[in-house]
């Protein structure tokens, strides 16, 4: 019989950690969170552990040769487990998106099949890391039309979608860097994909940290902004650095892993950018959680 650690393992349940601040920076792209927003940072999660789950129910073939130990090939979980609850994870997550508003549903429907066809078509293609990150930039635009479809924001998903492009690119291409550098994680041997991602990481942190001066002053919003953005090379840039230099796969997978991780600080970036920083904080606070949950269960 599977333990909850088997399908802690198959979820990946320390990545999960990664995913709410999505729905938060979306928010506060257009205002501030509310119950719309919980919604679909719970549709978010639903339909990350699908991708989870999905991803290793098509993988299988392959893990049985470069990964025994993961839950399918060493047999603790089914097969058939894992695609029944990618699909019921599915539709949880539209049912979640639904409850949101209509809006919130499409930009659910969109992220679902961008989920889906990454797993299944996408992966081993060329095409892979721009699907990631895709996708990772419809979850932020899904938490901005949740929180825009509501009486308390009248001006509509139109403008809360074009609000939220500018940091719905700037965590797609950081999602497109650690994509890059994971698809040879397992192999090890390809410098070139995390000094690339090296560079990618401190053009976002200062796109993301950037903000205005006023009579020589930057604002405390502008100063947290530019802290978390600091925070966020720090945790991705070293290991991305070490995979450079040694592109073994340990070190591939800890860049990986840590690329991950330094997802939270860019979102709490993000959030700071125009909105309060009650969320940014509340996303700072989950980065040690998720470190030490990451000795446990690996993110990868």
């Amino acid at each position: 019989m599977s333990s909850l650690r088997d399908w802690a393992e198959l979820l990946r349940v320390t990545a999960l950690f990664s995913v709410p601040g999505d729905s938060l920076a979306g928010a506060a792209s257009v205002g501030r969170p509310g119950a719309r927003t919980a919604l679909a940072a719970g549709a978010s999660l639903c339909l990350y552990e699908a991708g989870m789950a999905l991803n290793d129910w098509a993988d299988r073939a392959e893990d049985a040769a470069e990964r025994p130990h993961r839950p399918l090939p060493s047999g603790r979980i089914a097969p058939g487990q894992a695609l029944t609850a990618a699909a019921a994870l599915t539709a949880a997550g539209f049912g979640l998106a639904l409850a949101a508003g209509r809006p919130a549903a499409v930009a659910a429907t969109a992220l679902a099949g961008t989920v889906w066809a990454y797993d299944l078509r996408l992966k081993h293609t060329a095409a892979g890391p721009a699907a990631m990150a895709a996708a990772r930039g419809l979850d932020l635009l899904l938490g901005a039309v949740a929180t825009a479809d509501s009486p308390a924001y009248p001006s509509g998903s139109g403008t809360a979608v074009r609000r939220a492009l500018l940091p719905a690119a700037v965590l797609g291409a950081h999602t497109y860097a650690v994509t890059a550098v994971s698809r040879t994680e397992t192999r090890g041997g390809a410098p070139g994909r995390p000094l690339a991602a090296l560079g990618a990481t401190a053009a976002i942190g200062a796109l993301a940290g950037a903000g205005p001066f006023r009579h020589g002053i930057r604002s405390p919003r502008a100063l947290a902004r530019t802290a978390l953005a600091g925070a966020y090379v720090t945790t991705a840039a070293r290991p991305f650095l070490h995979a450079a230099l040694n592109p073994s796969p340990p070190l591939t997978q800890r860049a990986v892993g840590s690329g991950i991780r330094a997802m939270i600080p860019l979102q709490a970036a993000l959030a700071a950018r125009s909105g309060p920083l009650a969320p940014a904080v509340l996303l700072t606070g989950l980065v040690p959680v998720a470190r030490r949950l990451a000795r446990k269960v690996s993110p990868t």
